[in-house]
Order: C-alpha cells, then sequence, then structure tokens
C-alpha cells in the first residue's frame, strides 16, 4: 500500500475519530514498514504469544476483552504494549483492554444496535433486528470492516451496502465446490430479495438450493462427509493434567461462570437485579482444606501460581472437592481491585482444538491478613486508595463497594470524608472501643453515601436494607439514626441477599417460608413467593436451602 493511500487512511481515521498527530503517523510508519509475520493460522494463546515475541506487529480487537479473559492474562496485557499497531472495536468506554493503551479505538454497534442474523448451536440461523439507534459514531463491525478495506484499496471486494448483500454472499459461498460434500450449505437463501431476508424466519442449515425448509436432523440416512461416506471413530488421547499439584502450589483450581454473569460482565455487571446474587468475586472450598490453610468464611484469601496473584473472598462449601478450588471468571480491574481470574490460569492448550485449559491449574492460597472490613454505598462511583482490597456491584441508584484494609482507627474520619465526599453534610459515630465506624453523606435530606467500617470479625449491616435508603427521596430523623445504628429501625426489614433475580426474592424470605413448613419442595416455594417459576436458574439454591433447613428434624426423627 502506498504512502498516499496510507496517509488518506489515517487522515480519514484522524477527521472521524480525533487521533492525534501520533497516532497518525504511527498508522503510516506500520503500513510503510515491510511486513514481519501475519497471524494466520494462530490459535484465544498462540497469538499473544507470537504478538509477545515480536512475529506479530498489529492487533485488532474486535468483541472481546482478552485483558481478563485469556489464561496467563498478565502476560498477555504486556504483549498488546509491543504492538505497532493495537486497534480496538469496542462498545464499552473503560475495560482492562482499553487500558492497555490501544492506538486506534473505533465506536461499535452493540447487540441491540444491530441487524443481521445468529445462529444458534443447533444450527438454526434466525434474523436479529435492531431495536435502538446506534448511539455518536458508533457503527456495526461490517460497516467498519469494510470501510477500512476499501482504505485498504480492496473497494471492490467489500461494497456492500446492508446486511443483506453480506449474507447473500455468505450463503452462495456456502455451496462453493460443495455439491453436497459439506453439511454447511445456505445455497437455498442465496437469492433472497432484499424484503425476504427482512422477514426471514428462523430456520436450520442444510438448505440447499431447490429446498424450501432447513434439514432438522444430520446423518438420518447413514452418509457421513467423509471420503467414502462412513462415519469414523477417532480414538482420542486418556485425559490427563497438565500440571500436577505439588508441595509449592497443592491445589486445582477451577474456574467458570456464576448463574447471573457472563463474561467479564461488561452487560450484566451494570444490572441491578443480576448482579444481587454474587456481589464481589470469591473462591469456594472444602471447609476442611480451608482450615488447614488457615481460611475462614468471609474472609480473605490470596491465590497463586506460577502466572500470577489474585485476591478472593472466601467461602467454605462442603459439596466442594477436596483438593480443589473454585473461582469465577467474571471480575476484572473495572469491577475489584485483584480478581483477574485468567492472571492466575496457566497457558496451556489442547494441542488439536486450542481451547485452554482453564479448569486444572495448581495453585496455593493462604489468608491474607486486613485489620478491617468495610462497605461503601455511593450513588457515584469513588477511586479506593491503591493499599485496599475491594470489589464494586452495581445496585439500584448507584454502587456497593465492599473492601478490606489496614488503615488505622485514628484515620477513619478523615477516609470517611474522602471516599463520602463534602457536598453535603456527614453524620458519624465512632465506637473506639468496639472499633466500630460509621459514617453517611447527606444532601437535600437525602442520602449520598454511607460507609461502614469495623474489625473483620464484625459483621457488615444488610446491604438489602441500606440499598433501599438510597433510594428514598427523603431521610427523617429516625431514618438517620438508622444508618448509624448499622441495623433497620422498627417495621423495617432485610431480606438478606437475592436468591430468585426474577422477582426479587430474597434469603430471608425463603428461609422464612422453609422454617414455616409451609414449603418442603421447589414447586411449593415458587407457589408461595413466585421464586424459580420464570427461568428456573435459582432452584438449585432452593433446594439446597431446603435440605440444610430441614436436615435436623428429618434425622432427630429417624433417631428416635
Amino acid at each position: 500500500m502506498g504512502g498516499r493511500e496510507v496517509g488518506g487512511l489515517a487522515n480519514q481515521l484522524a477527521a472521524h475519530m480525533g487521533f492525534d498527530a501520533a497516532s497518525i503517523d504511527r498508522v503510516k510508519r506500520f503500513w510503510n514498514a515491510p511486513a514481519v509475520a501475519t497471524s494466520e493460522g494462530l490459535k484465544a494463546v498462540d497469538l499473544f504469544d507470537a504478538v509477545a515475541g515480536g512475529r506479530v506487529k498489529a492487533l485488532w480487537v474486535m468483541a472481546t476483552n482478552p485483558a481478563v479473559s485469556l489464561p496467563g492474562a498478565d502476560a498477555a496485557r504486556a504483549a498488546l504494549a509491543k504492538l505497532d499497531l493495537f486497534v480496538i472495536s469496542e462498545v464499552v468506554a473503560s475495560t482492562d483492554t482499553m487500558a492497555a493503551r490501544p492506538h486506534v479505538v473505533l465506536p461499535a454497534a452493540a447487540w441491540g444496535e444491530k441487524d443481521g442474523t445468529v445462529t444458534n448451536s443447533e444450527r438454526r440461523i434466525s434474523r436479529q433486528r435492531s431495536f435502538l439507534d446506534p448511539p455518536g459514531e458508533a457503527k456495526p463491525d461490517w460497516w467498519i470492516v469494510c470501510e477500512v478495506a476499501k482504505r485498504l484499496g480492496f473497494a471492490k471486494g467489500f461494497d456492500f451496502k446492508v446486511p443483506s448483500e453480506i449474507f447473500q454472499e455468505h450463503a452462495r459461498l456456502s455451496s462453493f465446490e460443495n455439491d453436497g460434500t459439506r453439511d454447511f450449505d445456505l445455497s437455498g437463501l442465496a437469492d433472497l430479495s432484499p424484503c425476504d431476508y427482512a422477514e426471514l424466519a428462523p430456520v436450520q442449515w442444510p438448505l440447499r438450493r431447490q429446498r424450501s425448509v432447513g434439514q432438522a436432523r444430520l446423518f438420518a440416512k447413514g452418509r457421513f462427509f467423509t471420503p467414502d461416506g462412513r462415519a469414523r471413530f477417532i480414538a482420542i488421547a486418556r485425559p490427563k493434567l497438565a500440571r500436577k499439584v505439588g508441595k509449592r502450589y497443592p491445589y486445582l483450581l477451577n474456574t467458570g461462570r456464576v448463574r447471573d454473569h457472563w463474561h467479564s460482565m461488561t452487560r450484566t455487571g451494570k444490572s441491578p437485579r443480576l448482579s444481587a446474587h454474587a456481589d464481589e468475586p470469591y473462591v469456594e472450598l472444602h471447609p476442611t482444606d480451608a482450615s488447614a490453610s488457615g481460611l475462614v468464611d468471609g474472609g480473605v484469601a490470596r491465590l497463586s501460581s506460577p502466572h500470577g496473584k489474585v485476591m478472593l473472598r472466601v467461602r467454605l462449601n462442603e459439596c466442594q472437592r477436596r483438593g480443589e478450588l473454585f473461582a469465577p471468571i467474571h471480575w476484572n480491574n473495572e469491577t475489584a481491585s485483584d480478581a483477574r481470574i485468567g492472571a492466575l490460569v496457566h497457558p496451556i492448550c489442547d494441542p488439536h482444538s486450542g481451547q485452554p485449559d482453564m479448569k486444572t491449574t495448581p495453585v496455593a492460597i493462604e489468608a491474607a491478613s486486613f485489620k478491617v472490613q468495610g462497605i461503601l454505598l455511593s450513588r457515584c462511583i469513588v477511586a479506593l486508595p491503591d493499599d485496599f482490597w475491594w470489589s464494586r456491584a452495581t445496585i439500584d441508584g448507584g454502587n456497593a463497594v465492599r473492601f478490606a484494609t489496614n488503615a488505622g482507627a485514628a484515620s477513619w474520619p478523615t477516609l470517611a470524608r474522602q471516599l463520602l465526599g463534602d457536598d453535603g453534610a456527614i453524620i458519624e459515630f465512632h465506637d473506639h472501643k468496639r472499633a466500630i465506624y460509621r459514617a453517611a453523606r447527606i444532601r437535600d435530606e437525602r442520602l449520598e453515601a454511607c460507609l461502614y467500617l469495623g474489625p473483620g470479625s464484625t459483621p457488615i449491616p444488610g446491604v438489602d436494607w441500606l440499598k433501599r435508603q438510597l433510594l428514598e427521596a427523603k431521610l427523617d430523623a429516625g431514618a438517620r439514626k438508622a444508618l448509624l445504628a448499622g441495623r433497620p429501625s422498627n417495621g423495617m426489614a432485610d431480606n438478606g441477599p437475592v436468591v430468585c433475580a426474577c422477582f426479587g426474592v430474597g434469603l430471608a424470605a425463603i428461609q422464612d417460608l422453609i422454617a414455616s413448613g409451609a414449603a418442603v419442595s421447589v414447586d411449593a416455594v415458587g407457589q408461595h413467593l413466585k421464586a424459580g417459576t420464570n427461568c428456573g436458574s435459582c432452584q438449585p439454591e432452593i433446594k439446597k436451602l431446603i435440605a440444610s433447613t430441614t436436615r435436623a428434624p428429618v434425622l432427630e426423627a429417624a433417631a428416635s
């Protein structure tokens, strides 16, 4: 690509996005430099190894957050700084990957702003119609790719005007040199008119030419997509651990998702309802393992591996297998101080699929010592000091931050004014003997923020009740006293953590119902409280609550 074309690309990007002169020069230098390597054929970990080794000089990240989700995430983030050209298409202004300082940021359209098709795991293609206009200068991915391609000299191959034209080419390519030799075939949709595409009903592939309906079941006639048409059984290697535990790293770390969050929480983390069920990062382990490591339920643990370290809240669970730990993947530098699980996981991949091994990393675990724990509720996001351990969750009307610190009691009033701000009146309570401190900022008779500090063994007030105070239009004298007392006044109840996110049913309500004897099954709980009657994802938790609440009476009856 010639210098004039590069200059045109850089100048047009600059005009469209407001890039500075340094970014423009970087784009020019990259495109004028001789090619060193391409990422063609590289696999979510191999690619970043190539970036770190200087074999890949340019990277365009779309629809992913690799600084969080990749194993060996610290090394992946460091590799990004070595790129000559680092481009991101993103819908969120602040993510861990965005914090790696890309040279070019392209504002992309989000899910509800896109128009096109999606395909699910049963090969069913469905039309996705936008219901929101993209904000500002945000554009769909296809438009961004086409515009960049045009400026690189490929206008003829990327002259699409609307998504239906791209779908037509996609369908035609699926039948190219196919003739029934591949299962993926959309030739029956290759000639859809724009109107037919707009009204396309869900359909399964393959949908071959001259057919009006897709094929729901593959291989029903005993023919497979192999040269002789016969199925082939492939012997696989016996599964084994890539790395074994040892004296230094004696536990196996398993990672996964929690019920109400997805990926790195760029969407679900904004929902107060979804954040209510699990509002901080944690590690789950068997009580016996916890005792051996000096860990207590509700404490903070430091996990380490050869690749990184994290600190997580401790949860004890007798159902967790001995010698194994579980930690969710969702929290990141935007939502917690030190909880990027990808930084802990070893960057080992399956040799055939390239899938990272996120389930069996040898790790060590030990108690992290903090003198004080606390919670901050605020209408706006507040930055905590660097030496704090913290995690942030979205709530109605603001944010809730749980934290731990070694800040001495003498500094708490000053700390309170730093965290609560000074716009309004500060009310506070300090019990020096028990080392308990509580403060709140009131402005125009409304609660703007509140802070609770105490020793690690001191229970934090019911968060559900505190959340409701942040929504009140006016706090009278009684409500203000209740804030400083750290407990609801008469007539107010705390529902506890949310169990059923669909209907906002808290733990306390379910426990009370079970204890009353009115609910001895998941269905009965649903009939009384509606919990578990919508998506059903909370039913296993309700079942556990019933079992734990009714276990003792059942055992006593059996013994008698």
